[in-house]
Parts: C-alpha cells; structure tokens; sequence
C-alpha cells in the first residue's frame, strides 16, 4: 500500500476541490492518504490529517496543490527527507509542476503504478554571518539573494570563490541560485536558463552599474562568499523570494550547495524544454 501525503495552498480557491478529488481517487485505487492538517478539515477527514513533518517521515511521495510557490515551501520544510514530490499546478506559471488538476486520474495512476521518474533537484544553503558570528543557516531550493532597499542607492557585493576574489559588483545586488532557480528571479535579472542536472552555481548580478559585469557560471564544489557593504542599512538577504532578513554593512554571506536535494516527481520525457517553450516562450499547443 502506497502512503501519500496531499499538501494543498488554502489560499488557492479550487484547492479544497482538488484536494478532495485526489483524495477520492487515491484511496479508491487502495491508497493510505496523509491530508495537510490545515484542510483536513475542510474537506471532511479531520481523522487524516497530519503535519508536513509528519508526512516526511510517514509519507512515500507527496502531492503538492498550488503554484510554484508552494512547492518551493514545501521543498524546504521537506530538506533532508528525501521523499519525493509531485507538484499539481493550481498556480499561473506552474514551472515546477508536472500536471494540471484536469490529468488527475491519469497522475494517480502512474504514482501508484510507479510510472514515473524522480529528478533529484539540487539546493542551496546560505549561512550569515555578521562580526564573526553566524545568526543563522537556511535553504533554498531556488535562489539565494541580497539585494538593495526599493528607494535606496547601490550596494556593493564583493564576491570570493573559497578564499579567490571574484569581482565587486555595485548595483542592485547578486543572486545565487540552483539551475532551478535560473529560470526564476535570475532569468528576470538576464541570467541564462540552465538544465536541471547541471552541476553548477550561477551569480547573476542585478542592475549592475557596470558595462562588463556579466552572470557566471560557477564550481558546484565550491564556496561562494559575498561580502556586503553600502552607505546605508537599506539591504536585504532573501530566500527563494519568500522571506528574508534585514542585512548591515560588513555582513558575510556564505553559499554552497546544500547536502539536501529536492527529489522531483517528473513523467514527461523532455518535460524541463517543454516548459520553456510552452510556459516561457508563449509556444502554448
């Protein structure tokens, strides 16, 4: 008997009915279900109800309701669990996800079926550290980005490879992210799109004040450190664009690769170039 675990955005207007529908399906084809403890009760199976860390450790892959968004939250709660996920869109750009609510029945039949690859998505973890002191790690499954108030002036991010200077880059900050994440805040900032198994740390800088400042495309094997400064407090560091913490002159920012992946259910066969073209290039069939 196969355990899934159902995780869904209650802000998503159609969740409860998706939810509710997966539910039906799962366990009509002999399932254990596993429902988000915040909707368990709204779909009328309070009984079923569990926490997301719960699923992590009882769970044999989870299904994630919402936009990509959701699942970036979830890949983050889920660090270190290594259960699989399979995202079902109820967002806009749906890039993460690997169906629509219409292709339920198909979904459920090839997760119970084992008809399905996993892709292990490479993660990022960032420590800060200010005066010597680290006041905190965090992962992300996106990106990693320090970045400048939004009516405040420059910053300078001065970036080492381990212990080897890079560049300094002045502007509107940097960006580090997973070739997951160059399709996110990087793609906007005019960084490349990268494959997903590629093995590769990308900087993008954002609005640098510069001609020559350009993305780059860094070890996997290595440290990147960001060392910031400006005339003012305005700064930020943010993690995969869903929350952050204020930044001060001087402060060090450290980013490797997360020894956590994020292990993604995928069934189509060229899914990541469909996407592209579909989701990003408007080449909707």
């Amino acid at each position: 008997m196969k355990k899934i675990g159902i995780i869904a955005n209650k802000g998503k207007p159609e969740a409860r009915i998706v939810a509710r529908e997966l539910l039906y399906l799962l366990e009509d084809r002999g399932a254990q279900v596993f429902l988000d403890e915040h909707v368990a009760s709204d779909v009328g199976h309070p009984e079923l109800g569990a926490s997301v860390e719960e699923m992590g450790t009882q769970a044999d892959l989870v299904c994630v309701l919402g936009g990509d968004g959701t699942l970036l939250r979830i890949a983050r709660q889920l660090a270190g669990h290594s259960i699989p996920i399979f995202g079902i869109n109820l967002g806009t750009l749906g890039f993460l996800s690997e169906a629509e609510p219409e292709h339920l029945p198909q979904a459920v039949d090839n997760l119970l079926s084992g008809k399905y690859d996993i892709e292990k998505r490479a993660m990022l973890e960032a420590c800060l550290v200010r005066k010597g002191t680290t006041l905190g790690t965090y992962t992300a499954m996106n990106d990693i980005g320090i970045a400048k108030g939004s009516f405040c002036r420059i910053i300078q991010c001065a970036v080492f490879m381990d212990d080897e200077y890079v560049a300094t880059f002045s502007g509107d900050g940097v960006i580090v992210s997973t070739p997951t994440g160059s399709t996110a805040y990087s793609l906007s900032a005019g960084g490349p799109i990268v494959a997903p198994n590629v093995d590769m740390l990308l900087l993008t800088p954002v609005a640098p004040h510069s001609l020559t400042a350009r993305p780059m495309v860094l070890s996997g094997n290595q440290t990147i450190r960001v060392e910031v400064d400006a005339i003012h407090q305005e700064m930020g560091l943010s993690i995969d664009g869903q929350f952050g913490y204020r930044l001060e002159g001087g402060d060090q920012i450290y980013i490797k690769k997360s020894p956590c992946v994020t292990p993604l259910i995928k069934w189509k066969k060229g899914g990541f170039f469909e996407a592209i073209r579909t989701k990003l290039q408007g080449e909707w069939e």
